[in-house]
């Protein structure tokens, strides 16, 4: 084991993902002897060189079009997006050419090896062009996970995971926790299964259900309630695209009251799937109607960055406001 934080641990990833397959290849903007702009990739280009890890245009369309071409021809393409905000110019070709590409022929071709890798999410005082938590608008895309870690320790095996798997993998990087969470992580190749959440503390009350760098937000929620006598389960999806319902299904019959919360904006954001989905299979065991606690319907403020986020006393209101229904 060593310690790691998040970047390190992505760093840690690439390294054996590509060590492991010289098909792997890393590319994107200033990713090469830069080592990206948060230093994901650093020392990537000078041990394996720019034929496996280069500079692309500044164009994310073009990125992600050859990302495809790449995966579609046998190469295992791990391509950086650098901002989440900066992925929409590539949204037509992740969702009607990747995702879409073994699909339309019929099995003959596939992008299932690609990996996107992106940086999404507020926090870091980046305004409303780098804050930005797109994640909904891909879990609406069949053909395609959507992977989400917490830490450094699922940050790397679930990445090593994503690059493995047979479909392509949008992978979304918390960057506010890049260098602010740091644990252990094992030295060697291991992986975490996609689309399976993590049971993070058991609890009897209220299932809280976050992802990514929420995940510590119910964290700081569910011990103030702790104190108040509210038994939290805490469960972080990691994956929204395929989620795990059933393990949410299965707390909520426990706990017979949910709380989703994620920092997206609230209409429209993934929330509204797991709670007509909760409701449909849970209704009958359900104490109290489904909280969302998340980011407002505005564009990602500047100046009011603290007023937008669904920080962790947004989440305590509102787990006593259901537990009080």
């Amino acid at each position: 084991m060593a310690q790691m934080n998040l970047l390190q641990a992505v760093n840690n990833a690439l390294i054996t993902a590509m060590d492991d397959d010289e098909r792997v290849m890393v590319f994107g903007e200033d990713v090469g002897h830069f080592g990206g702009v948060f230093r994901a990739t650093s020392n990537l280009q000078q041990k394996y060189g720019k034929g496996r890890c280069f500079n692309t245009p500044l164009t994310e369309q073009g990125i992600i079009g050859f990302a495809t071409g790449l995966a579609s021809q046998g190469s295992i393409p791990v391509a950086e997006i650098q901002f989440g905000d900066y992925i929409f110019p590539a949204f037509d070709q992740i969702v009607n050419e990747t995702a879409k590409f073994r699909y339309r022929s019929g099995g003959q071709f596939s992008a299932g090896t690609l990996t996107i890798r992106t940086p999404y999410g507020g926090g870091i005082a980046g305004g409303h062009y780098h804050s930005q938590s797109p994640e909904a608008f891909f879990a609406h895309i069949p053909g395609m996970k959507v992977v989400i870690p917490r830490n450094p320790y699922q940050a790397k095996g679930l990445l090593l995971a994503s690059i493995r798997d047979d479909n392509p993998v949008l992978f979304m990087e918390p960057k506010r926790l890049y260098r602010a969470s740091v644990g252990e992580v094992p030295e060697e190749d291991y992986t975490l299964a996609l689309g399976k959440a993590d049971i993070v503390k058991q609890g009897s009350d209220i299932t809280l259900l976050a992802w990514g760098a929420q995940i510590e937000i119910i964290e700081k929620a569910a011990e103030m309630a702790e104190e108040q006598g509210i038994s939290c389960e805490i469960i972080d999806l990691q994956s929204i695209l395929p989620w795990d319902a059933e393990a949410v299904f299965n707390s909520v019959y426990k706990t017979g009251r949910l709380l989703i919360n994620h920092e997206a904006p609230l209409t429209g954001g993934f929330a509204s799937e797991i709670a007509a989905s909760v409701q449909q299979e849970c209704f009958l065991y359900l104490e109290a109607p489904i909280a969302r606690v998340c980011g407002l319907d505005t564009p990602y403020p500047l100046a009011h960055e603290k007023e937008y986020m669904p920080d962790h006393l947004k989440t305590f209101e509102a787990i006593k406001r259901t537990m009080d229904y």
